[in-house]
């Protein structure tokens, strides 16, 4: 009451509030225990701060900080109130009290305006010891990017309210169900998934309406009578890949209620002990199908698991079925375009889930992009550029406005542009396809990747290897960028997927392909995987590195024509050469002229025709056929030009090792030939 009597706006003024119990008010406490801290806002500073101080859970918060400014009204301290609450829960010192209901993203009057002032805000408590990270720090951490204290989209908060309001309905009938969450990259499924855990864990903590907001758009599910359904109710988050779970354990380990314990593997959830009122699946397309596992010991535990829960190794039953087995309620959060290998779940098993859930109205679908700044556009054009299928018209590059994506010549350049954009915004990363040997994986020493005189190493940990201290010197593969985000992402397209200009389709090289359970058939099914089925698996690899970054796309296209997609002026890039596709035909027809005019000293067993590049290089002009004596003498001086850069091409390509380029035009030289009459041969 002393402190209200001070200032008349402290009992009746918008403000917004910090409680916290460091024992050493000033001083940031970035390597000790986690602190508990709380941020408020009020119509009523002095009394609401009297309650708390009052309050069981909240009265060993001994340090308060009220922030008030005379031009903040209620909706600038409610969207102060959720930035202070994201920061601080994803500043990594703080475990933060709140609820994340709470966290709001609404439009108002003067919103951008209000919001510059926040870091200034920000930096004064940084300075007192509130945070310890800088906001860049913050922003480009896992934690932040992961952590349940999110404004949610409208598509997911609907989905959210929808997927709550049957979870209940189920949980006090005691009904089974399962629900499907489908969404592009970067639409927000896992940040869904431990949204909607903390809520949960949230509801079952609720021992008063002290804090609740009655304004939050899921306040309702905050009841007496929800409360008591979810007590003892078991939840856990299943997540199939080493590196996100790892990441993921880490935000439970810092989040109130959460605990890391609840992120498990699919062996975990097989192998645990009675059952589970709602199992989260998090990238459920890489749930394993029966396979060859990577050591026998869980090539083992795959056979008991099916045994234990189903009464025999029953090769048919795949990880998915687990789940079904050992859960009541299951949250399915899938994008089947981003299976990586052939031991994740089929196809037509993803789509029959797909189906069920339709037919039962629980699937949701994603669709607000909230990684990548160029929109959902962007992410269709990738996957359109690498469609399998032939390309039967080429397609214009679409103009995302200022989101960057671009190729470049050598992998020093993108590697130099990934060095200036980690310096200037951080989180920014080279990544590739797995068209190299690991092997520093048994060789410290040795490098993996070596482009020219560029010589590099894949990532040195499987786990969190984004915000690893050597990830700017290393290269990640989609093992371990798979479900995170990037500033700035360099994806270098290997020798694995390559491109059949004449055929205008894209294609793989095995031999080139040296992810070994990548390209491993399976024998416990009677299952071989052909080309066509590596190249689905290969261009949904880089599918995903291509969607990784949030400001921008810095592309290498290493020797293989993939560029002929990406660039708007399509263009072929081959060591020392650059080859435009209409020049390559124009070259061909002139080059089939030119040996018919000038004569049998240049036979078409004399020319290197596999290095038409050369051709399309020279500076020869295509005859005028209407008038060959005028134009013969002039062809034959010229012919001596193209012969000589045919030949320099040659070497070039052959240096290289660019065969299967050779075979191409052979084949294209050879099958022109054919067609010819025996008359028109016989000329040639």
């Amino acid at each position: 009451m002393a402190w209200r009597s001070q200032e008349e706006k402290h009992g009746n003024w918008p403000v917004v509030y910090v409680l916290d119990n460091n024992s050493q008010p000033g001083r940031g406490n970035r390597n000790t225990a986690l602190r508990d801290i709380y941020v408020g806002e009020s119509l009523n500073a002095s009394g609401r701060l009297r309650q708390h101080l009052e309050s069981a859970a909240k009265k060993h918060l001994k340090n308060v900080r009220v922030i008030l400014h005379e031009k903040y009204n209620k909706s600038v301290c409610l969207d102060l109130e959720s930035y202070l609450i994201r920061m601080m829960a994803g500043d990594g010192s703080n475990q933060v009290l709140n609820r994340n209901n709470g966290i709001t993203d609404a439009q108002y009057y003067q919103r951008e305006a209000y919001r510059a002032g926040f870091r200034e805000i920000f930096n004064k408590l940084r300075s007192d010891g509130v945070f310890t990270r800088s906001i860049p720090e913050i922003e480009n951490s896992s934690l932040f990017k992961l952590s349940p204290y999110k404004a949610l989209t409208e598509d997911q908060a609907n989905s959210v309210e929808e997927i709550l309001t049957k979870f209940f309905i189920d949980l006090s009938t005691g009904s089974r169900s399962a629900i499907v969450i489908q969404g592009d990259p970067g639409t927000g499924k896992t940040v869904v998934a431990i949204y909607l855990i903390k809520l949960l864990v949230d509801i079952a903590a609720l021992n008063s309406l002290e804090d609740l907001d009655n304004d939050s758009r899921f306040s309702e599910f905050f009841t007496a009578i929800n409360q008591r359904l979810l007590q003892n109710c078991r939840i856990g988050l299943v997540v199939p890949q080493q590196s996100l779970r790892g990441t993921i354990k880490d935000v439970f380990q810092k989040t109130r209620g959460l605990h890391p314990d609840m992120v498990m593997t699919p062996f975990q959830v097989g192998e645990a002990d009675g059952m589970f009122d709602m199992l989260i699946v998090d990238e459920t397309h890489r749930l394993n199908q029966r396979a060859n596992q990577p050591s026998g010991v869980l090539n083992g535990k795959f056979a008991s698991i099916t045994r234990a829960l189903f009464g025999s190794d029953d090769f048919n039953k795949t990880q998915l079925d687990w789940v079904l087995a050992k859960s009541r309620q299951q949250i399915f959060l899938l994008d089947a375009m981003q299976s990586v290998r052939p031991a994740d779940l089929p196809q037509e098993l993803l789509s029959g889930l797909v189906a069920d859930t339709r037919a039962t109205g629980r699937h949701f679908q994603l669709r607000t992009q909230m990684r990548v700044q160029a929109g959902s556009d962007f992410v269709s054009y990738i996957r359109w550029m690498l469609d399998p299928n032939p390309l039967s018209v080429p397609r214009a590059r679409l103009s995302f406005g200022d989101y960057d994506f671009r190729s470049f010549d050598t992998v020093e350049e993108m590697r130099e542009e990934i060095f200036q954009r980690n310096a200037q915004v951080g989180l920014s990363r080279m990544v590739a396809g797995y068209a190299w040997e690991w092997k520093t994986q048994k060789d410290k020493t040795a490098f993996d990747i070596e482009i020219g005189d560029t010589k590099l190493r894949w990532n040195s940990t499987p786990t969190d290897w984004v915000s690893s201290d050597n990830a700017l010197q290393e290269v990640g593969s989609v093992h371990t960028v798979q479900g995170y985000d990037l500033n700035y992402v360099g994806v270098i397209i290997g020798l694995d997927l390559r491109f059949d200009m004449l055929r205008r389709r894209l294609y793989i090289d095995r031999d080139s392909y040296f992810d070994k359970k990548g390209k491993e058939n399976n024998r416990a099914l009677g299952k071989t995987y052909s080309d066509d089925d590596l190249l689905r698996f290969i261009t949904q690899i880089y599918a995903v590195l291509l969607t990784r970054g949030i400001q921008d796309y810095s592309n290498l296209v290493f020797r293989e024509r993939l560029t002929y997609l990406i660039s708007s002026s399509p263009t072929l890039f081959i060591p020392n050469m650059i080859l435009r596709p209409s020049r390559v035909f124009r070259a061909a027809r002139m080059l089939s002229t030119l040996v018919c005019q000038s004569g049998r000293e240049y036979h078409l067993k004399k020319i290197p025709l596999l290095a038409l590049a050369g051709a399309a290089l020279s500076d020869v002009k295509e005859p005028d056929p209407s008038s060959r004596t005028a134009t013969s003498g002039y062809t034959r001086k010229r012919t001596t030009a193209v012969y000589n850069n045919l030949n320099a091409a040659y070497k070039s390509l052959s240096k290289s090792g660019d065969r299967d380029f050779m075979k191409q035009i052979y084949k294209y030289i050879g099958d022109g030939f054919a067609k010819m009459s025996p008359e028109r041969q016989a000329e040639c």
